[in-house]
């Protein structure tokens, strides 16, 4: 006789289900704590099992009502076989599990996928997707850490990693979720100032997500990722803070302004320092800006008349002038006259 071989052991149903066994050995799944270590493979009667942290009376010896109830239920399916097959017989998705409950008593692990087999009348089951779900944190309103009056949505994406968790340990746990995540919300940005919430999404939904990835995991619920949507401020706050932007613009806008008079200026500081030593160097350039205004097809051209050009006559007729005679003002005459006649005064002697 060939000495019995331990069976393997798998952490969940669907590494046994991966492994694709060729004959019908039997396997053992081990569903407990990390730390507990694997199961026998064979239970004791009268023992309660136990789940990841959370036990069950799955192994727990049945009363013989309960006994009863099982053999009339057998006979039942016995008696209506024809038609009790196509009622007795389920069948889950790809993306499915069945949790079998026997007389309200767990009745071996999550089922699927494929085809499987309950009694009637006494046999219940409860199915879970373990598909992504998604769903819309409501808009929160709420204080900053440094008083400020905020709207916050969110986006949470999570999946069933543990369907007993998900049926046994809750009672329902997408509103569960769903409500954990907006109390969550609302505590992470209570602790956040609104410069840091304006800057580091990404920092805020990654405390988001492992905070109720935490909370979730005896649910059998597994926060896969967390987005925040909007942060809406009060248009008061909007108008605020784009009043301080524009001013802020408008400084630097004036220090790059005078930073640039400053530089043309000493620019043109060297260049006169230049110009000055050579005279000729003026008509030059004199040249050049007539060259400039005749390129552009103007019809009419400023010709600038050098002073130079009258300083010898008025220091030749400077002393038929005589002093400027003194103009009072009447009561009858305004101030404008007085000085338009002290300023005709010199062309009338000339």
């Amino acid at each position: 006789m060939e000495p019995h071989q331990d069976s393997p052991v798998y952490a969940n149903y669907e590494d046994m289900r991966n492994s694709g066994p060729a004959s019908s050995t039997a396997y053992m799944v081990n569903m407990g704590s990390a730390g507990m270590g694997p199961e026998p493979a064979h239970r004791v009667p009268g023992t309660t099992q136990q789940y990841r942290g959370f036990k069950t009376s799955e192994n727990e010896p049945r009363g013989c009502m309960e006994w009863v109830v099982t053999l009339f239920s057998v006979l039942i399916f016995i008696i209506t076989s024809p038609i009790a097959i196509f009622i007795c017989f389920k069948v889950v998705a790809e993306y499915e599990r069945a949790i079998i409950f026997r007389l309200g008593r767990l009745s071996g692990g999550a089922r699927g996928p494929g085809m499987f087999f309950i009694l009637p009348c006494i046999d219940e089951y409860r199915k879970v997707d373990l598909r992504t779900v998604t769903f819309n944190v409501p808009q929160q309103e709420m204080l900053t850490k440094d008083s400020v009056t905020v709207t916050v949505d969110a986006v949470v994406y999570y999946r069933i990693s543990d369907p007993l968790c998900a049926v046994i340990q809750v009672e329902d746990f997408s509103m569960s979720t769903r409500l954990l995540a907006a109390t969550t919300l609302r505590n992470i940005v209570g602790t956040r100032n609104l410069s840091e919430l304006l800057t580091e999404r990404e920092t805020l939904a990654h405390n988001m997500q492992a905070t109720l990835d935490e909370a979730t995991e005896p649910w059998g619920v597994m926060v896969e990722r967390v987005e925040i949507k909007d942060v809406s401020l009060p248009v008061s706050m909007q108008r605020a803070m784009a009043a301080e932007a524009e001013a802020a613009r408008d400084a630097r806008a004036k220090v790059i302004a005078a930073e640039g008079e400053k530089k043309s200026a000493t620019a043109l500081k060297e260049a006169s320092d230049v110009i000055s030593s050579s005279p000729s160097a003026l008509q030059l350039r004199y040249l050049q800006t007539l060259s400039s205004i005749s390129a552009e097809k103007n019809s009419t051209i400023v010709f600038p008349l050098p002073m130079e050009l009258l300083t010898p006559y008025l220091a030749k007729y400077a002393h038929l002038m005589g002093p400027p005679p003194e103009f009072k003002p009447s009561p009858g005459k305004s101030d404008n006259l007085v000085l338009d006649a002290q300023a005709a005064w010199p062309k009338t002697n000339l």
